[in-house]
């Protein structure tokens, strides 16, 4: 099997300079590049750049996959976006690294040795970006549910035991944003210890944010920092303008709440527990799914039937044209056509009436050996 590596990066809070697309342009001439991204990917050779400096320099999003069973998810937070605590408490070596800085976070979701082959060998990184970059806003707002999911990760890898306790009590588990459900996908989290998690989970609490807060927060604002915003509004930027102070106010807030990594917590092993139930629950689940689908489909299907039934001669006719093609495929739909005539006279009229009416139809077909035998197959005509 061949190589295979991609390689996106993604520029969220401000897009690239002509001077950085060219510096770029030195790395790859293969390389798709425009104000705000990077793709490339590689049947041989490697890239030249190191993604760590790349991200450090001029991205806020990183995707990369390698048919070698790797896949990596990579993002830039400012620095007032996490606390060291929460930082040091989630990180998982190998799987979950958060590393600060200067002025940012680089954080880092690993998937290494996966195996499943079917998915790497279909893989090829395209539509991953779009699908996690969202990640990064939610982490922004405080929302640490994907931190959680790196770190449970780590326990789908079996590298933590059963005496071990989560590193946080996370709210909202049981209702997952389409980026963090993304995010668990890549990284091959197993979808019954991520349900078994949920479970216990408070739902995300929505807090109003009071006038008196934003008052409070503007009237303390540096003056630099409020010069700074009103010249990116002047400058037409404003969307990055209302990132940067809707950011700043975020992480002011997070710093007035209280730290919940000393809230009740759960061991690995509870986890575990609660993942078994979780697969019950979820077998369970299927069975009746497919119980309620058969119940279905058998309604359907005498529905179907009973309409046969209301006209035997048109149902009959029907079948006619298919038979006088005289081919593998005609023998086969008359076949098909057959069989659901028989199960509606053995529903609605007698089998004793379908076999006089097929040994009717099959005067003149006798000779049709391929006919006849589909028909024996089916269980529908007696060989004599």
């Amino acid at each position: 099997m061949s190589e295979y590596q991609y390689y996106e990066f993604l520029a969220i809070d401000q897009p690239l300079t002509e001077d950085e697309m060219d510096e770029l342009r030195a790395l790859s001439t293969r390389a798709t590049i425009t104000p705000v991204s990077f793709t490339n990917y590689y049947n041989w050779g490697d890239f030249k750049g190191n993604p760590d400096k790349l991200m450090q320099r001029y991205f806020d999003a990183h995707v990369y996959v390698a048919n070698w069973m790797t896949a990596i998810f990579m993002v830039r937070l400012p620095i007032e976006a996490l606390s060291k605590k929460t930082a040091e408490a989630l990180a998982v070596p190998y799987m979950l690294d958060i590393k600060a800085i200067k002025t940012h976070w680089l954080i880092t979701w690993h998937l290494e040795e996966s195996e499943n082959y079917d998915r790497f060998g279909m893989e090829d990184g395209r539509g991953w970006m779009a699908r996690l970059a969202p990640v990064r806003d939610e982490l922004l707002r405080g929302d640490m549910r994907s931190l959680y999911i790196g770190w449970l990760a780590g326990v789908t890898g079996e590298m933590m035991d059963d005496d071990e306790m989560e590193p946080v009590s996370i709210s909202g588990l049981g209702i997952l944003t389409g980026a963090q459900q993304a995010l668990a996908e890549f990284l091959e989290v197993d979808p019954d210890l991520l349900a078994g998690a949920a479970m216990g989970s408070p739902a995300v609490q929505s807090e109003k944010i009071s006038e008196k807060d934003m008052d409070k927060w503007i009237d303390a604002l540096p003056r630099n920092e409020v010069k700074t915003v009103l010249k990116q509004l002047l400058e037409g930027k404003s969307h990055l303008a209302e990132r940067s102070i809707k950011n700043r106010f975020a992480a002011w807030r997070r710093g007035l709440q209280t730290d919940k990594i000393d809230a009740p917590r759960r061991t690995v092993g509870e986890l575990r527990q609660n993942a078994e139930k979780a697969r019950q629950i979820r077998l369970e689940k299927q069975k009746r799914d497919r119980k309620r689908r058969e119940i279905k489909r058998r309604e359907k299907r005498k529905a179907y039937l009973k309409n046969l039934s209301n006209n035997f001669p048109k149902a009959w006719e029907s079948v006619r044209e298919p038979v006088e093609r005289g081919s593998g495929r005609g023998y086969d739909e008359a076949c098909r056509a057959l069989v659901y005539i028989a199960e509606a006279y053995d529903l609605f009229a007698t089998k004793k009436q379908f076999q006089k009416e097929l040994k009717k139809f099959m005067t003149g077909h006798t000779r049709r050996k391929a006919l006849i035998q589909r028909l024996l197959k089916a269980g529908i005509w007696k060989d004599k």
